[in-house]
């Protein structure tokens, strides 16, 4: 991908997507950052200089579109980058409507709205989008029905984009990785009641080499999934 692109990107602000953030405001690209709100979207502005920030809750899709009608948007869009997510594990029996919609809302409904909302700039662009998914995207495990669920939504979402929007040059790709050492993870091992580790799951710098690398290959290629496992 040609530097000074412009890649816009949801969970900048820690894990895999601060990782992906940092590389490519480090090679010069544009970047513009997803907040939940004015005071996480100052922050983001602080760590990453130069940085154009865009407001909206993830977990209120439905509000989206008229949030970012209230603010300033890029007119090219090299790249949207959906690495925010999620996780709430608990069995079937105990897990309420309100935790599956959390996790819908913001793994599947949003990433689905934010695509629909920047499509027009990544046609021009013949841009690329990247759904960041999980290993429970591919497969589900006991506890893990509704953040899985979710992803797998985020599978066929992409599946089904790739088709459509193939005639009109734009890429899509699928990134599953395992566990990966970030807050979320952290999260997870509490809720299993499990100590924690980061050195057994995988740096998130590992999670970004892939997705940059998927960025950056030439126009004749396209990576469609690719599956990220721990090393160790």
């Amino acid at each position: 991908m040609a530097r000074m692109a412009t890649h816009v990107i949801t969970g900048a602000g820690s894990g895999i997507g601060a990782a992906v953030a940092r590389r490519l405001h480090t090679r010069g690209d544009e970047l513009v950052l997803h907040a939940r709100d004015a005071a996480r979207a100052k922050e983001l502005a602080a760590q990453f200089p130069g940085a154009g920030t865009l407001v909206g809750d993830l977990a209120d899709p439905d509000k989206l579109s008229w949030a970012f009608s209230h603010q300033s948007l890029p007119d090219r869009v090299d790249s949207l980058l959906h690495i925010a997510g999620v996780v709430d594990l608990g069995p079937v029996g105990e897990l309420t409507p309100k935790s599956w919609r959390h996790q819908l809302n913001v793994n599947l409904v949003a990433p689905a709205e934010l695509t629909r909302h920047f499509l027009p700039q990544l046609r021009v662009a013949h841009g690329h989008v990247v759904f960041v998914n999980s290993g429970a995207g591919l497969s589900a495990h006991a506890d893990w029905s509704a953040y899985a669920a979710s992803k797998h939504g985020l599978k066929a979402l992409a599946d089904s984009l790739r088709q459509e929007e193939h005639g009109n040059g734009v890429r899509v790709t699928s990134v599953y990785p395992g566990r990966t050492a970030s807050a979320m993870q952290v999260k997870v091992h509490q809720q299993e009641g499990k100590p924690y580790d980061a050195a057994r799951w995988i740096d998130p710098e590992s999670v970004a080499t892939t997705i940059v690398m998927a960025l950056d290959l030439p126009r004749d290629a396209e990576v469609n999934d690719l599956t990220v496992r721990p090393g160790r």
